[in-house]
C-alpha cells in the first residue's frame, strides 16, 4: 500500500481545497489577517501606542503606523531579550531568529512567537508538502525520511528557556516529536554548532537511511551531497538514496546551482520546489513545477504590503496592499506578523507574475544591488545574465559576488565580478561578454550607462580560487545555517576582503 496516497487523501487534500480559495478570495483573506493581528495586539505596549483598538480599515492602519526597519524595532527587541513581555505581541516571546546577515554589522534578532511558529513557519512546511503531493499524486514521499539541513542555536543572554539562533534551529527545537519519526538526522546532530563536523555526522548517520526528500539551502546542501558521494564512492545521489524524489530549497537563488544538481542527481523522478521561509516568516511556495514563480501564502499570520522599488528610502513611500499591486513591477515587501513585527520592511524585493492567485518571484534585496552609476542592477538581472553566460560557455558557478570599481589608475569605471566556477567556461572572455550583453538586454539603465563605454567600461570577471567563498564565510564565523554570500554590493567592502583572501590585488 502507498502510505503517501492514504495520507494525502486523509490529511492534505482538505488543505488543498483551502489553498484553492487563494484564486478568488485573496483580498478577503488578507483583510481577515489584518483584523486578527490588530485585535490580538491591541493591548500590547505597541498596540496602545498606535491605538489599534480604533483601527477599522487598511487606510487607518497605514496612515497611523510608520514603516519600520530593524533600527526602529531594535529597542523593543533588546527589551524582549532582557525578559520584558507584552511589548509587540501579547504572548511570551522566548525565541529570537538570528538574521543571516552578510555584513560586519551586529546581527539582527527577530522575535519568534509560538503563534508565528505554528500559523506561519510550520504551516508553510505542511503546505509545501500539500502542493507537492497535489502535483505528484504517485509520490512515495512518506515511504522514507526527509533530510533537513539547518543551523544551530544558543541560550539567549542569561534568560531561562530562551533561545537565539538560526530560524531552522528554532524550528527543529520546537518540532512535534512525531515529526522526528519521518526526518533525519537526529536533533543532537542537526543542532551541532560547527559546520564541518556536522557534515561528517550527518553523512555517517544518513547514508544507510531511505531518504526520499531534502530540505535546505542549495549551497550548503550541495556541500553535504558532495561529501556523501566522496565517502561512498558513488557518482550520483540516487545510488545512495534510490527513492529520493524532491528537494525543497530556499535561502538563495537556485539558478547558479541547477546544473550542478543535475550532474549529481540524474534521476528523471527528481523534483525541485522553491520555498521562501525567512527569519521573519514563511511567504511563498512554488505551486507548479513548470513555473518558477511562487504562490504567495495569504492566510497565515502575515499581512502584506508593498512599496514600489523607486520609493524605497524616500521619506513618505507609497504603500499598497495586495489588491493594489501590479504585475511586472518590483516592490519591496513589508509585513505585519503574529510575532509582533509591524509594517516591517524585510529587505527583499519581489515581482508579481500573476494575480488570482497571486504568484511572485524574488528579484533581489533592497540593499543588495549596484547603483554606483545609475545602472540600478539587481540580483534578478545578475541571475539571468549568469545563466546565459553559463549556457553559452559550458560553465557552472559555485558562488559569486560583484561590486563597482569607481575609478582605477586609468580613470575607468566598471563592474567587477568575482566568480568561483565548478566548471570553468571554455572562454572567460566570451563568458564576460555574454554576461555584459545580457545585462544590457534585461536592464535598460545598465545599457544606457554602457553606451559607447562612456560611463561604464565592459565588466571584469576575476576567477576565484576553489573554496574562496567558503573560506570567507568561515573567517567571519558564518559557515552553515542560512548564511549567504552578498551577491551584489554597492560598495567594495566585501569584495576587497574576498580579493585579499583570493590572493588578487584589490582595485584602487
Amino acid at each position: 500500500m502507498n502510505i503517501t496516497k492514504l495520507l494525502n487523501k486523509v490529511y492534505f487534500a482538505s488543505r488543498m481545497k483551502e489553498l484553492e480559495r487563494y484564486a478568488d478570495h485573496a483580498e478577503e483573506l488578507q483583510q481577515r489577517v489584518m483584523e486578527h493581528l490588530l485585535h490580538t495586539a491591541a493591548h500590547t505596549e505597541w498596540g496602545q501606542k498606535y491605538g489599534y483598538a480604533s483601527i477599522r480599515t487598511y487606510e487607518d492602519f497605514k496612515n497611523r503606523i510608520p514603516i519600520q526597519t530593524y533600527e526602529e524595532v531594535k529597542p523593543y527587541v533588546e527589551r524582549l531579550r532582557a525578559g520584558e513581555q507584552n511589548l509587540l505581541w501579547p504572548t511570551e516571546i522566548r525565541w529570537f531568529a538570528k538574521s543571516s546577515g552578510t555584513t560586519n554589522d551586529k546581527s539582527k534578532f527577530l522575535p519568534v512567537s509560538k503563534e508565528s511558529l505554528h500559523d506561519t513557519h510550520y504551516r508553510g512546511g505542511v503546505d509545501a508538502v500539500t502542493l507537492y503531493l497535489h502535483q505528484n499524486p504517485e509520490s512515495r514521499f512518506f515511504s522514507g525520511k526527509g533530510l533537513i539541513l539547518g543551523g544551530s542555536h544558543s541560550p539567549n543572554l542569561n534568560t531561562n528557556h530562551s533561545l537565539v539562533g538560526d530560524l531552522s534551529a528554532i524550528l527543529m527545537e520546537n518540532l512535534n516529536p512525531l515529526v522526528n519519526y519521518i526526518r533525519v538526522p537526529s536533533k543532537q546532530i542537526a543542532l551541532m554548532e560547527h559546520f564541518e563536523p556536522k557534515m561528517e555526522a550527518i553523512a555517517n548517520s544518513t547514508i544507510g537511511v531511505n531518504v526520499t526528500n531534502l530540505s535546505g539551502v542549495p549551497s550548503w546542501m550541495l556541500v553535504l551531497i558532495r561529501h556523501i558521494l566522496e565517502k561512498t564512492g558513488k557518482n550520483t545521489l540516487e545510488e545512495v538514496w534510490p527513492n529520493l524524489e524532491v528537494f525543497f530549497h530556499g535561502g538563495v537563488a537556485f539558478t547558479p546551482y541547477r546544473d550542478q544538481y543535475k550532474e549529481i542527481i540524474r534521476s528523471p523522478r527528481m523534483h525541485y520546489v522553491e520555498t521562501y521561509n525567512a527569519s521573519e516568516g514563511y511567504f511563498g511556495t512554488q505551486s507548479d513545477l513548470s513555473d518558477p514563480a511562487m504562490l504567495l501564502m495569504i492566510d497565515y499570520g502575515i499581512f502584506y504590503e508593498f512599496i514600489p522599488l523607486e520609493d524605497v528610502g524616500s521619506e513618505r513611500p507609497r504603500t499598497y496592499c495586495l489588491g493594489e499591486v501590479e504585475t511586472g513591477k518590483n516592490y519591496a515587501m513589508v509585513i505585519s506578523t503574529s510575532a509582533g513585527l509591524w509594517r516591517y520592511m524585510i529587505g527583499d524585493t519581489v515581482k508579481f507574475t500573476q494575480k488570482n492567485p497571486y504568484k511572485f518571484v524574488i528579484t533581489g534585496r533592497t540593499k543588495h544591488f549596484i547603483n554606483a552609476f545609475g545602472e540600478e542592477l539587481i540580483v534578478d538581472n545578475a541571475e539571468k545574465g549568469l545563466a546565459k553566460a553559463c549556457a553559452a560557455t559550458g560553465a557552472q558557478i559555485t558562488d559569486y559576488s560583484a561590486a563597482p570599481v569607481f575609478m582605477d589608475e586609468h580613470a575607468k569605471c566598471r563592474h567587477q565580478w568575482l566568480i568561483e566556477f565548478a566548471h570553468q567556461p571554455d572562454s572567460l572572455e566570451k563568458f564576460a561578454k555574454v554576461l555584459d550583453d545580457t545585462l544590457k538586454e534585461v536592464n535598460s539603465d545598465y545599457e544606457a550607462k554602457r553606451q559607447n563605454d562612456l560611463a561604464l567600461q565592459p565588466l571584469e570577471v576575476i576567477v576565484a580560487r576553489q573554496n574562496l567563498f567558503h573560506d570567507w564565510l568561515e573567517q567571519k564565523g558564518k559557515l552553515g545555517g542560512q548564511h549567504k554570500i552578498p551577491r551584489l554590493s554597492n560598495t567594495r567592502e566585501y569584495i576587497e576582503e574576498m580579493l585579499r583572501l583570493n590572493g588578487t590585488r584589490p582595485s584602487e
